[in-house]
């Protein structure tokens, strides 16, 4: 029976179990099913080709003890040959299907991933898990219905975003504004403008998105009949939602403040997916009345966790894929110290305040096995009485430090940048990258030293480099390009530090920089140099 027959039914005690009940399971049960599944991996992906190889000649591993001491830590290099071919019969599973994302801007276009008939099954039900929490007040209430409609601001396929509304309408014929076959006809922005303008005629019960993306949508509202274009879309607007906004106009204008989304819509469940959530959350909420729930997804390890009715910490689904993690130290000792093996810990191991880079072994056929993905999380506690769980909850940081995203839409790393700058002919002798907050906003702010005899000291000087590196890092990398297109964002900002910063820091710490993401204090010493009269120092030394 599915989904929405059982709905229809009111079966809602025996979907909240069937779809949720993970969270009632205690850490002992939880890595049983992991323990169970994995071990099955193993099985599968020691008698395929790419197994194999990876295993070098090796017995294949009979435990999950073994197979962690014997399989290195993976990185996508490590399956591009088998992947971007996309040589199905030598995986563990025949994959039905393949999702495709950015690799790194600049260097590699894309890359792609495969997923099995059961990967989709776990998917799906997965999925339905998320729907049923982001409608949810408390334990075992939710409120998602047959006849929802869903403003649905994310890319459809092949991008991993596209197999939701796909794997939802097998269970339940949830109505997505737009449709998914019109969606995949149009852009990025005309899919977000066309799903507004449907929800403005037919009500929104769901909206799910980019968390950048999901408020820059949001802001529209404020316009919205206001000019001539303006007041002829109030002509497309329903009736119910038409008295809704000429009541919002009076409250607004005797209230003196815009007209927000909570205003015409009552919204059941939000949920957003991407970096940088933290930075919109509030104000979504406050736009929206309802706060958004935060999922954990990507392309190589699928949908993999959730938050509930709490809003407070995400939990890992134990069927997606075996989870490992990397403690923040060691992770930072990989990027110091080349072929430094970390020490990684596994779900009943980790420790609350701690931060830990994920590793993924995707399970039921999977291609990738300790997986670095490339995540940061920070466990925030082992169980919770609010929600009764006994199973860590987490909330997501970040991208590693070697990768700056902004919004989600991004991947710049030393190289891509490194290849603006060579691109761009400009005088740069020396230069990091650090990802900031600028109004709870993110940004990309580069710190860089010029050429001798190049004077580049003022204010005018600093906007001719952004305007110039802007340019070159459009054309290596239209995810940077949208950034402007789609949201309206210029994230770049530039400071310009004295010729010989760079050197002498290097002198006086004997230690030399990241250039992505380096350590605060590094970059405060460099700034506290830049303003010293260091060649003078120098002689004087």
């Amino acid at each position: 029976m599915k989904f929405e027959e059982k709905l229809k039914k009111r079966q809602y005690s025996q979907l909240w179990q069937e779809y949720c009940g993970f969270l009632d399971l205690d850490i002992d049960s939880y890595m049983n099913i992991q323990n169970r599944l994995m071990q099955e991996q193993i099985s599968l992906w020691s008698k395929c080709e790419l197994g194999r190889k990876m295993l070098a000649g090796k017995q294949p591993p009979k435990t999950i003890e073994e197979f962690r001491e014997m399989v290195p830590l993976t990185t996508y290099g490590d399956y591009a040959d088998f992947l971007l071919q996309k040589k199905g019969d030598m995986l563990p599973d025949e994959p039905v299907i393949w999702i495709q994302t950015t690799w790194e801007c600049g260097k590699h276009p894309i890359k792609v991933a495969p997923y099995t008939s059961s990967m989709l099954d776990t998917y799906r039900n997965n999925i339905i898990a998320c729907l049923i929490l982001c409608t949810s007040t408390e334990k075992g209430k939710f409120n998602a219905r047959e006849t929802d409609k869903f403003l649905y601001a994310l890319a459809p396929l092949p991008y991993a975003t596209g197999l939701m509304p796909l794997a939802l309408n097998e269970e339940i014929s949830i109505e997505f504004l737009p449709p998914v076959k019109d969606a995949m006809q149009m852009t990025f922005s005309e899919r977000n403008k066309k799903g507004f303008k449907m929800g403005l005629k037919k009500g929104i019960d769901i909206f799910f998105g980019l968390g950048s993306v999901a408020y820059y949508v949001s802001l529209s509202v404020s316009t919205l009949g206001k000019g001539s274009s303006g007041k002829s879309s109030l002509m497309s607007i329903s009736p119910k939602i038409l008295t809704r906004f000429l009541i919002a106009k009076y409250l607004c204008k005797k209230e003196n403040r815009d007209l927000k989304p909570k205003d015409l819509f009552k919204l059941k469940g939000f949920m957003c997916a991407g970096t940088d959530n933290r930075c919109y959350k509030d104000d979504l909420e406050e736009l929206w009345g309802v706060r958004p729930m935060e999922l954990f997804a990507g392309t190589e390890p699928s949908i993999i966790g959730t938050e509930t009715w709490t809003r407070n910490g995400m939990y890992f689904f134990p069927d997606a894929c075996f989870y490992e993690f990397i403690p923040e130290a060691e992770m930072l000792r990989t990027f110091e110290e080349e072929g430094y093996k970390p020490a990684t810990y596994l779900m009943n191991e980790v420790i609350p305040g701690q931060k830990y880079e994920l590793v993924i072994s995707v399970l039921k056929g999977g291609a990738f096995v300790r997986y670095r993905v490339g995540d940061v999380y920070e466990c925030v506690g082992l169980e919770s009485r609010e929600e009764g769980t006994r199973i860590p909850r987490f909330i997501y940081i970040d991208r590693i430090p070697t990768i700056i995203d902004i919004a989600g839409f991004t991947r710049i790393s030393e190289h891509s940048i490194q290849n603006v700058i060579e691109l761009s002919g400009l005088p740069i002798e020396n230069w990091v990258a650090v990802k900031e907050y600028r109004q709870n906003r993110p940004l990309m702010h580069i710190y860089v030293e010029m050429k001798e005899g190049q004077i580049l000291n003022t204010a005018v000087s600093r906007e001719i480099l952004k305007e110039h590196l802007t340019i070159y890092f459009k054309y290596v990398d239209s995810d940077y390009q949208d950034l402007k297109k789609i949201l309206g964002m210029d994230p770049l900002e530039i400071t310009i530090l004295k010729c010989g910063t760079f050197s002498f820091y290097e002198k006086s710490t004997s230690k030399k920089l990241r250039r992505i993401n380096p350590q605060p204090y590094d970059v405060m010493e460099l700034l506290k140099i830049d303003k010293k009269d260091f060649k003078l120092m120098g002689r004087r030394g």
